[in-house]
């Protein structure tokens, strides 16, 4: 009996999943290296140079081979969005990551938490993840820009931190067209990550409190 498209795009996406975790922290890592040590040898530059190159290809083949196996390709990319924008833009990778993650531990059978646990545990890791990622691309955009004040990393991570919990202080801001796109974008996700942190903990504490109500 002929296996049909949708049973291949299934199996194809069990197997890749521990794969495209790795090759997720193989491209943040070599990035962070490229990014933080930027006095490497030429030797070292392009051995991380080619880990970041060859674990975004891996992203677009991966991708690729899913589009190949599906039985509507224009509904798999309307439906599969959030996978085509990391795809193309592979620092948002940490959103993809917490997906994963989460499908390896269905696949292992582990005990899952309460949806509350869930929802605060994932989108706290990929706040912090996406929080890591951006203070990464800024540092690199506005280390050498002219009138920056994001010179250092821990300039990097302060704004970062202070963008995803919307706090804002204005002492450190991105000068450079990408570093301000950037900024924009961790907003609106920081704004998402943050609710949905927030919203989780606060049906917990009510849920909680029923429960000690019907006692």
């Amino acid at each position: 009996m002929p296996v049909d498209r949708d049973t291949r795009l299934q199996e194809w996406e069990r197997r890749a999943q521990p794969y495209l975790f790795i090759a997720s922290i193989l491209f943040l890592t070599s990035y962070t290296v490229r990014v933080l040590i930027p006095g490497l040898s030429p030797g070292w530059d392009a051995l991380w140079e080619t880990v970041t190159i060859v674990s975004w290809a891996a992203f677009v083949a991966e991708y690729l081979a899913r589009l190949a196996y599906s039985r509507d390709r224009w509904h798999f990319v309307r439906t599969r969005w959030l996978d085509l924008i990391v795809t193309v833009l592979p620092l948002l990778r940490p959103l993809r990551m917490i997906d994963l993650h989460e499908r390896m531990q269905l696949r292992r059978a582990v005990p899952g938490l309460a949806l509350e646990a869930r929802v605060m545990t994932y989108s706290g890791l990929a706040a912090l993840l996406l929080g890591y990622a951006a203070g990464l691309a800024v540092y690199h955009d506005e280390r050498s820009a002219p009138d920056a004040n994001i010179r250092t990393f821990g300039d990097a991570v302060w704004w970062a931190a202070s963008t995803l919990t919307t706090t804002g202080y204005g002492d450190a801001t991105p000068v450079t067209p990408r570093g301000r796109v950037i900024a924009v974008g961790l907003m609106f996700v920081g704004v998402a990550l943050v609710g949905a942190v927030v919203g989780s903990f606060s049906a917990y504490l009510m849920r909680r409190f029923r429960q000690e109500g019907e006692r």
